[in-house]
C-alpha cells in the first residue's frame, strides 16, 4: 500500500467511525494520519480530532473538556470554510456552534445535531 493509499484509508476509516458515533476509535485513525504524515491540511485533521474527542467527552459527561475542544476545533474549521476534502465544513461549524450553545445553556445535548461526514465530489 502506498503512502497516499494509507493516508486515504486512515481518513476514510475515521469518517466511517465518526458517523457510527464511535468517537474514540475515529480519533485514533485521524491521530495516526495527523502524526505520521506530512499533510497540507494538517490543521483540518487536527480540528477533526478535536471535534471527535469533544463528542467523546460529551458522551461521558465531561462538558468542560468538550467545550474546550469544541472551541479549538471551531477555530481550525473556520480556516477551511466552506469545505475541505469534499467535506461540508460549513455544516461542521454549524454543529459546533449549536453544541457550544447547548453546553453553555446547560441544555441536554441533542445528538441529532452531530454532523454526518460525507465526501462530496
Amino acid at each position: 500500500m502506498t503512502d497516499k493509499d494509507k493516508k486515504h484509508d486512515l481518513f476514510i476509516k475515521g469518517i466511517d467511525l465518526f458517523n457510527k458515533r464511535e468517537f474514540y476509535d475515529a480519533h485514533e485513525y485521524w491521530e495516526e494520519l495527523w502524526l505520521e504524515y506530512h499533510l497540507d491540511d494538517k490543521k483540518f485533521i487536527q480540528g477533526l480530532i478535536q471535534l471527535t474527542v469533544a463528542y467523546y467527552h460529551l458522551s461521558t459527561g465531561n462538558n468542560k473538556g468538550a467545550l474546550s475542544l469544541l472551541n479549538k476545533s471551531l477555530d481550525k474549521m473556520k480556516l477551511f470554510h466552506p469545505s475541505n476534502r469534499g467535506i461540508d465544513v460549513k455544516g461542521i461549524i454549524y454543529s459546533i456552534d449549536k453544541s457550544i450553545s447547548m453546553i453553555n445553556n446547560e441544555e441536554k445535548i441533542n445528538w441529532n445535531i452531530i454532523p454526518t461526514l460525507e465526501i462530496q465530489n
